[in-house]
């Protein structure tokens, strides 16, 4: 399960990047009951959010031309240099960065499919995962799975195990270091029906998820799909916010904790 002593290859941070970081802090403080923290003019409009004083996610502007509002997580890794040498070797994309953000360096990349993401060397992390309204889960919904966990295997040297499921193969993905099941942090999976672009989806584990799609169609948000039970998992849905950022929402089956 994700936790926060992070080794390279684990999510390691998270930030929504937004056209209206207002209403995106109201929308998410509804929602979580998050609360916002500026990190002051210096920073560009970027802030943090917290959830009983610790940081669960950054927020953002957006700043690429033409971008639509989407949750963007960082990997940890071990050189940001070595690691957008390895991305443009492997078929992806550089849009930005490397960059020193004083702590650590990031930068903004994409796989081969377009799925966007960042790495992040060195500096802090999140504060909670795998907790009530944290993150808990990171999600590849990619066209081709197999040559997508290819080319993170050369980035980060994840593994994976094959988890049959209705209709599909699920991948479910583990760093490299240490135990396989300890390290496991997310999965991938095929796009499904009009799902539209590959891209990478932020869990954030619920009490309930029913009551959760409940406040994102009362604050503005779109529910992509109902919550439903997943084997295994527990009971999942599928949402946008009010700008159209991805995200989902797990309340784990207890059985597997």
């Amino acid at each position: 399960m994700l936790g926060t002593d992070f080794r390279v290859g684990s999510p390691v941070w998270l930030d929504l990047g937004s056209p209206d970081q207002e209403a995106a802090v109201g929308f998410y403080g509804a929602v979580f009951g998050w609360r916002y923290e500026s990190l002051g003019a210096e920073a560009g409009g970027y802030g943090l959010f917290r959830l009983g004083g610790r940081v669960v996610a950054g927020i953002g502007p957006l700043t690429e031309e033409g971008a639509a509002s989407a949750w963007t997580t960082y990997f940890r890794c071990a050189d940001a240099e070595a690691a957008v040498r390895a991305v443009r070797a492997g078929g992806g994309e550089v849009r930005y960065g490397p960059v020193s953000l004083g702590a650590g360096t990031m930068a903004q990349v994409s796989d081969p499919e377009g799925a966007r993401f960042a790495v992040l060397e060195g500096g802090g992390g999140l504060e909670v995962t795998s907790a009530g309204n944290a993150l808990v889960w990171a999600e590849l919904h990619s066209a081709d799975p197999e040559a997508a966990i290819r080319f993170y295997q050369g980035l980060f040297g994840w593994r994976y195990a094959d988890l049959p499921a209705p209709g599909l193969t699920y991948r479910v993905l583990s760093i490299a270091e240490g135990d396989q099941e300890d390290g496991t942090f997310g999965g991938a999976a095929p796009l499904q029906g009009e799902q539209g672009m590959s891209r990478w989806v932020p869990y954030f584990a619920v009490a309930d998820a029913d009551t959760v799609v409940t406040a994102v169609r009362a604050a503005g948000g779109t529910v992509l799909m109902p919550a439903a039970d997943v084997p295994e998992a527990g009971r999942v849905a599928l949402l946008t916010d009010p700008a159209g950022a991805v995200f989902a929402v797990l309340k784990p089956d207890p059985r597997q904790a």
